[in-house]
């Protein structure tokens, strides 16, 4: 698949939409998706509190640099970069930017 901005963020929110939904939201603790479609950053965050403690972080973050998805943060079990791929995003076009560069040289995905 060549680079296509639309269908590249279809793709991601299709993704966080999913894992919203398999994960859900409790009364005390939310999903959000924080989408910057100007300067191409996605997350999906927790927000919330949990008997007590506070919850928020970055389940994940994937920026869009130079026609690459950049997987900036991965919280998830499985990794979503095999979901990108599954969806039509070739190998070539991901890289696992939560990764040092020298590391991501052995990865089936790109390097930068």
């Amino acid at each position: 698949m060549d680079f296509n901005l639309d269908t590249d963020q279809s793709i991601i929110q299709k993704i966080f939409n999913s894992y919203i939904e398999f994960l859900g939201t409790s009364d005390d603790v939310q999903l959000e998706t924080i989408i910057d479609t100007q300067n191409h950053h996605y997350l999906l965050v927790e927000v919330g509190w949990h008997n007590g403690q506070r919850i928020y972080g970055t389940l994940l973050h994937i920026d869009i640099i130079d026609h690459k998805l950049w997987i900036q943060q991965d919280g998830t079990e499985e990794g979503i970069a095999d979901e990108l791929v599954a969806l039509g995003i070739p190998k070539n076009r991901i890289v696992l930017g939560f990764k040092p560069s020298d590391r991501r040289q052995i990865t089936e995905f790109a390097v930068s």
